[in-house]
């Protein structure tokens, strides 16, 4: 474990958090905040500190930010279907209050996780870049894309480095049977993937205060393309989401 190198995952306790704290247990001192630290106790046993955390209430995220050189911004309500009142108190104030706990504890870095919803409104056919204009679908998407502009707002302005990491279908091959469509395979991206994507994230050294990054599998037909991901972070992901539900291409 790194004990100098202190992480703080808010929102561990849902599906990339608890992918992701296995992953960086051995590695770095973690600070483990949710709403429900419920699934979380057996951490304390590693070392690693739980923290009730209501990213709703500004000084209940500068006590989590002490001490705290990279944040990882999980938390949020994830639904797509999430109405307005929750994408703005959860989703964008919440974001807020993070990224000006951070910049106050004098963290050094906020990974932000947005979401492939933030350009989901592109015809299916199109291969999304991250220099393209935000085209999102509905308010959650509408939420990840203020979370975007507030993190380079906070990069270039306040002196805080960020990277948003639009995340596509986080494991959506586990659901195979469910009629997945050609959209969830090639946005599919998988826990070991993104798990190596965040660890990315938090050690290599950034060009620019701010980056937009896409985080998908290495697919064989990608809804998101991860060139500049790759350049940026030395991403090299091992799974595809065709091949994890069946499909053999030849020729």
């Amino acid at each position: 474990m790194n004990p100098t190198r202190k992480i703080l995952i808010t929102g561990a306790g849902g599906r990339i958090g608890l992918a992701l704290i296995p992953y960086l247990n051995d590695k770095y001192s973690l600070t483990l905040g949710d709403i429900n630290t419920s699934k979380l106790q057996k951490w304390v046993h590693d070392g690693h500190e739980l923290v009730d955390l209501d990213i709703r209430d500004i000084e209940s995220c500068r006590q989590a930010c002490k001490g705290i050189d990279t944040v990882i911004h999980l938390a949020g309500d994830p639904s797509p279907h999430a109405s307005f009142e929750s994408v703005l108190k959860v989703n964008i104030e919440g974001t807020y209050n993070i990224f000006k706990a951070a910049q106050e504890e004098s963290c050094s870095r906020v990974v932000f996780a947005s979401s492939a919803q933030v350009v989901e409104g592109y015809p299916i056919d199109t291969q999304v870049q991250p220099d393209m204009p935000v085209r999102p679908k509905n308010l959650y998407g509408v939420g990840k894309s203020f979370g975007e502009a507030l993190a380079s707002y906070f990069a270039y302005q306040e002196n805080l480095p960020s990277i948003a990491i639009r995340i596509g279908a986080f494991d959506e091959v586990s659901q195979v049977g469910t009629d997945l469509t050609a959209r969830d395979m090639s946005a599919y991206i998988s826990p070991e993937d993104m798990c190596y994507l965040i660890e990315q994230c938090i050690i290599t050294p950034l060009q620019k205060p701010f980056e937009i990054v896409h985080a998908v599998s290495n697919n064989r037909f990608k809804r998101l393309d991860i060139s500049k991901t790759k350049e940026v972070l030395d991403y090299s992901p091992q799974h595809d989401g065709f091949q994890k539900c069946g499909f053999i291409f030849k020729g």
